[in-house]
């Protein structure tokens, strides 16, 4: 489901506008009423209920082509408007056309079949009224709970806000019971993909299709549940077959070729991915996240049409909030490779601030959680657990803060004929959400403790499941692999534990260029919330510094410490000094690391595909004048970081 975009700040509230717009069509005020209908949605492009709304007005103007167009936009957006479909029923058989007349009527009489209670909740869920919807649907299902239906939009729910253990179990049980719910089978596949289990979601999604073959939804899931196990190059035919088959809309077509283009880039085929990212923009031109694509490639270049064209997409005032976001990061980097500075830099700022403000990040909770764990795991705590998890050496865990350089260490570490390179697995960080719940902040350990509960069994049986789970990401049977998840610095002391035979690499980067690097770059929409904010970027930058001194006290040389800017100034030395802490022969390949051929899910993937560059040392000195902030929050972290 697509979420409604959030109101500007100050605006009046979606329903308050919408009584508005009501009152004034009863008193037949309808040019004022169709001037508050523009307003709602400005404000709520996605508001089914404002389309109802202004069809009506539209019928008492006269106006049946706009009533249809505004009818047909509501339902599409909420099927369970009964108003709606009974409007558009009459309106069909006005203009001649009973086929459609009797369709309309026929899911209003549907929608009349259904308990009152059960479409009310499903139209709050269509225009993103959580929280309500859920407590209708909660209230409905303890007088009938054998309504499959509502189980399944109570499960769809807890999905949409965070609680996917929930729906898992309702999807679960639901199936146990109902084997051939289709629709349910799908969002248990959904919920199993969210929830970071791309096996068993390909799974259930394997199982869509063995039903139905050709069903867009089936495919379009397993495809997903394939890009998450790494597997890149199947998607690419099955988008393509998707496209050939033809495509319901527009913004149907921009998807697959956005995503079949994200394809092509893990799998390096770039000029096919520009290509793809192309077609999306001329199935959408405003769509921000194919524009923001391209600029991520770091190594495209804008034309000045293609600038006017974005700048004309960022000034339209119904674009929703992620395409403003999408679209001022592209533009930050392109006119950052033009050397306007100035310009790009407003750029990214704007869509910081409204990414920021959409984000829950907090830098009190994470210096909070650098605090719980310090005095959790101790030294004491180590020797007493010595030898408890599974021995096995084949991990190696690249760690630091994100653009540090973590994806060039992968990438050179996988041109080794002994290292198998993976992805940015979630193993860990969900681990550790299982056994100390998150916070809901930052999504880290609340309760660290609770690691210390485990018995030496239990211990050892996580690593095991860790070697297990991670299984599925290592097809070349290389004895050593990699998981390279930047965040897997918090969880240090689980690692210990669970994984004491297992090699821990800590990429560190400068200050300003780290804190730089990040607040430029646009992450995924629930990650690295951090680096939305300058002084935000420092306290998270200064929460590392701290907790990886931590581990070095009580885990002394565990962690080899790889300094960015040294392995730009001397590859060889360096990557000698790596491959010797992970026990590892030197190769000559590993110095030619760009030439490797592999699929590389990073923004830092096309920059691992050429020979090492010094750019990246000094980049941020370009906007060193609106840097000040983050220079002045790092404080003594701009001297301390080399300690």
């Amino acid at each position: 489901m697509n979420a409604p975009v959030s109101p500007r700040p100050g605006a009046p509230d979606r329903e308050a506008l919408l009584q508005e717009a009501r009152a004034l069509r009863a008193r037949q005020r309808l040019a004022e009423a169709l001037e508050v209908l523009g307003r709602l949605q400005d404000l709520h492009p996605r508001f089914s209920r404002g389309y109802q709304e202004l069809g009506h007005c539209h019928v008492l103007r006269g106006d049946l082509p706009a009533a249809l167009a505004a009818l047909q936009t509501a339902v599409r957006l909420n099927p369970t408007l009964p108003a709606a479909w009974d409007m558009l029923a009459q309106l069909h058989r006005l203009r001649g056309d009973p086929a459609a007349a009797a369709e309309a009527a026929q899911r209003r009489a549907l929608l009349e079949q259904l308990p009152p209670e059960v479409v009310a909740a499903n139209s709050l869920y269509a225009d993103g009224d959580l929280a309500p919807a859920e407590t209708v649907i909660r209230a409905y299902l303890r007088n009938d709970p054998a309504n499959a239906g509502a189980w399944r939009l109570l499960a769809r729910l807890r999905i949409e806000q965070d609680g996917l253990d929930e729906a898992e179990a309702l999807l679960r049980a639901l199936l146990q019971r109902a084997p051939d719910y289709h629709e349910a089978r799908l969002d248990y596949a959904i919920a199993l993909l969210q929830g970071g289990k791309p096996l068993e979601a390909r799974r259930q999604a394997e199982r869509l299709l063995a039903h139905d073959p050709d069903d867009r939804d089936h495919v379009k899931q397993y495809a997903a549940a394939c890009v998450a196990l790494g597997d890149h190059e199947p998607v690419i035919d099955l988008y393509a077959r998707l496209l050939a088959a033809g495509c319901k809309t527009p913004a149907e077509a921009a998807d697959l070729h956005l995503w079949r283009a994200n394809a092509l880039k893990v799998a390096g085929r770039q000029a096919e991915a520009v290509a793809d990212y192309r077609a999306s923009l001329a199935a959408r031109p405003d769509n921000g996240v194919a524009w923001f694509s391209l600029a991520n490639l770091k190594t495209y270049r804008f034309t000045d049409a293609e600038i006017a064209r974005m700048q004309a997409a960022q000034a339209r005032p119904d674009l929703p909030d992620m395409d403003h976001v999408y679209l001022a990061f592209a533009l930050g980097k392109a006119l950052e490779d033009r050397g306007d500075y100035e310009a790009s830099w407003r750029n990214y700022e704007r869509g910081a601030a409204i990414r920021r403000a959409a984000g829950r990040y907090r830098a009190e909770t994470a210096e909070a959680c650098v605090d719980r764990l310090k005095q959790v795991f101790t030294a004491q705590v180590f020797a007493e657990r010595s030898g408890w998890g599974a021995p096995d050496p084949a991990p190696i865990f690249v760690v630091g803060l994100p653009r540090s350089g973590s994806t060039l260490v992968e990438q050179i570490l996988a041109s080794h004929s002994a290292v198998e390179g993976t992805q940015e697995l979630t193993e860990i960080d969900r681990y550790a959400g299982e056994l100390c719940g998150y916070d809901p902040d930052c999504r880290l350990s609340l309760d660290p403790a609770a690691i210390l509960r485990l018995d030496r069994a239990q211990v050892r049986a996580l690593g095991e499941r860790f070697l297990a789970d991670t299984a599925v990401y290592r097809r070349l049977g290389r004895p050593r692999f990699i998981d390279k998840a930047p965040n897997n610095f918090w969880h240090i002391g689980l690692i210990q534990l669970i994984l004491p035979g297992a090699t821990i690499i800590d990429v560190r980067r400068e200050p300003m260029a780290c804190g730089f690097s990040n607040f430029k770059q646009l992450f995924g929409t629930t990650h690295q919330e951090f680096s939305y904010g300058l002084e935000d970027i420092a306290r998270h930058y200064r929460a590392y510094l701290d907790l990886m001194a931590h581990w070095d006290r009580v885990l002394p040389g565990r962690v080899l410490r790889l300094s960015y800017e040294n392995l730009v100034e001397d590859l060889g030395a360096n990557v000698r000094r790596m491959l010797a802490h992970c026990g590892l022969a030197f190769e000559p390949a590993c110095l030619a690391f760009h030439e490797t051929r592999r699929s590389v899910r990073t923004p830092s993937s096309e920059q691992v595909r050429q020979p090492i560059g010094r750019e990246g040392l000094t980049q941020w000195k370009n906007y060193a004048a609106w840097l000040s902030p983050l220079r002045d929050a790092l404080g003594d972290a701009v001297t301390r970081y080399r300690d």
